[in-house]
């Protein structure tokens, strides 16, 4: 049974000039947040510290746990609720190269003051200043060469460099995007964020990629149309792949948001953007770009 019915026509492209409003706006709100909240907010991984992740049997105020820490000498930690009742997450920006002696002292000084709670510490992260400007200098080379890659090799494929153009003008669009969510909705930018930003990639490429291979089969198809006809007409044919694997893998990235538990939330909540952002981009960024390409450079060259 299909989907989509065969000969089912959707005017996409027609609704280009709409789209790109839609598309401009969210990319100046994306950049605007990241612009007035000075960058991203760094996770320990990229930023460097100690990350403490604590629960206790009995009932603690967080206002407790914020005391304890400036009596100990972290005036600048960051407490915050995580997951159930008294289940709490503890950052502390340090810099230098003692911070697993700091981090262990802290966490005696902690078990000392809350003895008749039953503190248990959950997870400990220490990264060390130096390590978290590598992995962050390391994050922008993974990101910048899987652009470059998927430029040449669409660009080879297709034997167009429009096409190639097109693709990565949807993952810049995706990109910004996902960025401005991290910023809007305050998440901390670790490495598991970045693996998001690396996935939304793929999975925005792919989606790109079938309906160009869809393009290239009916540009030999239907000779007498013109190129934003077969370019309607390959998204309507793939339209229903398009919502099987889009639909298929926003379900299981639904079902970890919401029962996946606080550690892998902030993950969940990122990829859903950059799933809904990369759907939208393959039919309304990728295609439209191609399509403005062929227009003003690839037509005036053949005349």
């Amino acid at each position: 049974m299909d989907l989509i019915r065969p000969g089912t026509r959707f005017d996409f492209i027609g609704k280009k000039k709409i789209t790109v409003w839609i598309s401009g706006i969210a990319i100046l709100i994306s950049l605007g947040s990241i612009f007035l909240h000075n960058g991203l907010r760094y996770g320990v991984d990229f930023a460097g510290g100690i990350l403490l992740q604590i629960r206790f049997a009995q009932n603690v105020d967080i206002s407790e746990v914020r005391n304890a820490m400036e009596a100990i000498g972290s005036k600048d930690a960051m407490v915050q609720k995580f997951g159930g009742e008294n289940e709490f997450l503890i950052r502390i920006e340090k810099g230098g190269d003692d911070l697993e002696k700091i981090s262990k002292e802290i966490q005696a000084n902690l078990q000392q003051r809350f003895q008749g709670k039953n503190l248990e510490i959950r997870r400990v992260e220490v990264v060390g200043p130096k390590v978290g400007k590598d992995l962050k200098t390391k994050a922008l080379w993974a990101v910048s060469l899987s652009f470059i890659a998927i430029l040449i090799y669409v660009a080879w494929r297709f034997k167009q460099i429009s096409f190639g153009l097109g693709g990565i003008a949807a993952l810049v669009h995706d990109i910004i995007i996902a960025y401005g969510a991290i910023s809007l909705l305050d998440l901390e930018y670790s490495l598991p964020l970045m693996a998001v930003i690396l996935t939304i990639i793929g999975f925005s490429i792919n989606d790109t990629i079938v309906i160009f291979d869809r393009v290239r089969e009916d540009v030999k198809k239907y000779r007498k149309e013109n190129l934003e006809t077969i370019f309607n007409t390959a998204i309507n044919e793939t339209l229903g792949r398009t919502i099987l694997t889009s639909g298929t893998v926003m379900m299981v990235v639904l079902i970890l948001f919401f029962f996946g538990g606080p550690v892998i939330h902030d993950f969940a909540l990122t990829l859903i953007v950059g799933l809904i952002a990369g759907t939208y981009s393959t039919i309304y960024v990728a295609s439209p770009v191609v399509l403005l390409w062929n227009k003003h450079f690839t037509q005036k060259k053949k005349r």
